[in-house]
């Protein structure tokens, strides 16, 4: 392993020299991976083919915490963030592409979007290297200074002209836009070189001035050379007050592509420009030798080199551009702009390939070595260079390059196609920060089917925060803001991103873990609601059966509050098709049980009367529960203001009270027992039978009355109900 790929363990789980006393003790080295983020766990621990020494159980082994990326923070995070939205428009119109069964690079409206597309991330790379390059961003602790945005706007705005010219430039000479970058992102000459020079009397003595207009010459910048030449006709030279006031007009009439409507009267202009410019060597030639310095510098081998480069010399463009510290980048575009005006895109990677025989890029500067990939025609290359230099520059290239099909689009060994490979690796760095779980999952499921596999594992271990935290007032929490009605929060954009990308088996695991928070905190109407989203039908059973536990432990005040959120939940259920009936029936009499004794507790007890018979006779209530249902409609029954039950009624509760002693006769009283049982906090079997006793005689007293009066509740066509 390479020492860069090394981690180093401080302080040391093994001292010098210890290893083979680790290995003795029976211990190995192990590694977890977190499966919120990217980081491992390193630690000492049994080794199962070794024996264990006798006191390795007293020994201490720390726990390693170790990630290999360093995790977004402050302007790094913001500038992820926001170019996430110019690779969600990339992939959205990838998509419109792919629906209308069309090729970006075929269509002049895609083009022009992907165009746009590319100058929005170069834009946020120059917004992030000012930011950088601010006082106020200085005082702050940076991950990332302004130089490194700096080169990320180096890299991908040469992308963008040497692969996206504007249309109907793609196939025209290229020397004004190579040079418009250049001197963009490489300023030369300074403006404050140029500053000083104008506030001397004799600008021509500082030993700077030629270096000067020669590089402004070179940079195109006409409106500096000329100034600085109309400064010469102050020089005490008259050969060289006459030159220069010649050479101006030729710099500022400098023929340039974008001043023409056509190729053809741009090189027709350069032609004729050249004609005058050797009319100006020929000048030049006759100056006599004695007449060739000025007592601080010999200005005529220094007006020489700028004419030799409107002349086109190319040799002279190397040396020149050589002996002012410039590079291959600068050879190049000076190249395109006054040796060979009319070379194109396609020509550059045999023009750089011979530069770079003589001006090599530097190889411990990614950047240089990026931009000569790019010049070379070597996107692949480019892009594996750009992932060293930085993984988000790789991965936003490489999505622009494949909807350009500028690389293979097919997958390799791996299964990977070269797209999936950088956007993958860019997704696992935003995973060392699981607060970007959203923008991590937008770009795995922009690749294949195991880029999507990825993003579900990433979305199933989202922390959801569902719990309530201790001390909190449910005014503070999200379960109370789902309440009233806002799915906010983590859950409600996990669930979104899923819809989003079609991920269904993954939202329903999603549910079900929800539901179980849900239940644990005994939210049962939200765990309801997200068992039946999950169409988790056992789930929803285990929710009834703890809801029914919390009435034993906690008696019916606490139960009927906890099961008053699952009512409408209920309502909904019975309406959709496809809920299993057993676990619905179910959840029909928990909710029943928790409406009869909510309305007893009120004071309804005609509605309370209604909802307890229903539950027998709607056949809701399971015969484990029959014995409680009657011990709860004791009160009722003995109710002395009025009759809340008909002699049908009573009839119906006698018939059961009847199944019970029969069934418990013939052993199975576990069923139809043990919950009276446990209501009655550890009763005895006595204790018990007492009660079932005090029931029949309640429910014997209640039909004798209703035998008495002869009415027992409402009477309809003669029958006493």
């Amino acid at each position: 392993m390479a020492q860069e790929d090394s981690t180093h363990l401080r302080p040391s789980l093994i001292k010098h020299g210890g290893l083979q006393k680790f290995i003795d003790s029976g211990k190995t080295l192990s590694v977890t991976v977190s499966p919120r983020d990217d980081s491992i766990a390193v630690y000492a621990t049994s080794n199962s083919h070794a024996r264990p020494s006798s006191n390795s159980s007293a020994e201490y082994h720390p726990i390693y915490m170790a990630i290999p990326h360093l995790p977004p923070s402050g302007e790094r995070r913001t500038f992820l963030t926001d170019t996430s939205v110019i690779f969600a428009a990339a992939q959205n119109l990838v998509r419109v592409a792919r629906e209308e069964s069309v090729q970006i690079p075929d269509t002049v409206d895609g083009i022009k979007a992907m165009t746009k597309l590319a100058l929005d991330y170069v834009n946020h790379c120059k917004e992030c290297c000012i930011y950088a390059a601010q006082e106020t961003a200085r005082r702050e602790s940076l991950q990332f200074d302004a130089d490194h945005y700096r080169k990320l706007y180096t890299c991908f705005s040469l992308f963008m002209v040497l692969y996206m010219p504007e249309g109907g430039f793609e196939d025209a000479p290229v020397g004004d836009e190579l040079m418009d970058w250049l001197n963009t992102h490489y300023i030369e000459p300074s403006t404050e070189d140029g500053d000083r020079l104008s506030s001397l009397d004799r600008p021509w003595e500082d030993e700077t001035f030629w270096h000067y207009l020669t590089r402004a010459t070179l940079r195109g910048l006409s409106r500096a050379s000329a100034f600085f030449l109309g400064v010469l006709s102050q020089h005490p030279s008259p050969n060289l007050q006459h030159l220069s006031q010649r050479l101006i007009p030729l710099l500022t009439n400098h023929p340039r592509l974008h001043q023409f409507a056509a190729e053809r009267d741009f090189a027709v202009a350069s032609r004729r420009w050249k004609d005058k410019v050797k009319s100006l060597r020929l000048e030049l030639d006759r100056v006599p030798e004695e007449d060739r310095e000025d007592g601080f510098e010999n200005w005529w081998e220094r007006f020489s080199d700028i004419v030799s480069i409107l002349e086109g010399r190319g040799d002279s463009v190397k040396r020149i551009v050589s002996e002012l510290g410039g590079d291959w980048k600068e050879v190049c575009a000076v190249w395109s702009v006054f040796v060979d005006t009319r070379i194109r895109r396609s020509d550059l990677p045999d023009l750089v390939e011979d530069l770079l025989d003589e001006l090599p890029p530097d190889p411990t500067n990614l950047e240089d070595v990026i931009h000569s990939s790019l010049f070379l025609g070597r996107p692949t290359q480019a892009l594996s260079q750009a992932a060293e230099l930085d993984i988000w520059l790789a991965a936003h290239l490489v999505d622009i390059m494949e909807s350009l099909q500028l690389i293979d689009v097919e997958p390799d060994d791996s299964e990977h196609s070269i797209r999936d490979h950088y956007i993958l690796s860019y997704a696992e760095y935003m995973r060392s920060d699981p607060s970007l779980w959203r923008l991590t999952v937008d770009y795995m499921s922009s690749c294949s089917e195991i880029g999507k596999a990825m993003a579900d594992q990433v979305l199933m271990h989202v922390p959801l925060r569902l719990h309530r935290p201790k001390g909190a007032h449910e005014g503070e929490t999200e379960i109370a803001q789902i309440h009233a009605g806002q799915l906010a929060g983590v859950l409600k954009e996990v669930i979104a991103t899923c819809f989003e990308y079609k991920r269904e088996e993954v939202r329903r695991m999603i549910c079900r873990i929800a539901a179980q928070t849900f239940m644990q905190e005994k939210e049962y109407g939200l765990a309801v609601s997200y068992c039946a989203s999950a169409e988790d039908w056992p789930g929803l059973g285990r929710v009834v059966d703890r809801v029914l536990e919390d009435y034993i432990t906690e008696g019916p005040e606490t139960f009927a509050r906890l099961v008053a959120n699952m009512s409408p939940v209920l309502h909904s259920l019975r309406a959709a098709p496809g809920a299993h009936g057993v676990f619905l029936h179910r959840l029909m009499f928990a909710v029943r049980f928790a409406e009869f004794h909510q309305r007893r507790m009120m004071g309804d007890l005609q509605e309370a009367a209604f909802d307890l018979v229903a539950m027998f006779r709607e056949d809701l209530a399971p015969r484990s529960w029959w014995a409680v249902i009657l011990s709860d409609a004791v009160e009722l029954l003995q109710h002395s203001q009025s009759m809340l039950f008909t002699n049908n009624d009573a009839v119906l509760f006698l018939h059961k009270l009847q199944e019970i002693d029969m069934r418990c006769a013939q052993g199975a009283q576990d069923d139809y027992l043990a919950i009276l049982a446990r209501t009655m906090k550890g009763a005895g079997e006595k204790q018990i039978f007492q009660r079932l006793q005090v029931i029949r005689l309640v429910l014997a007293r209640y039909t004798a009355r209703c035998g008495v009066i002869g009415v027992g509740g409402r009477t309809t066509q003669g029958t006493v109900y």
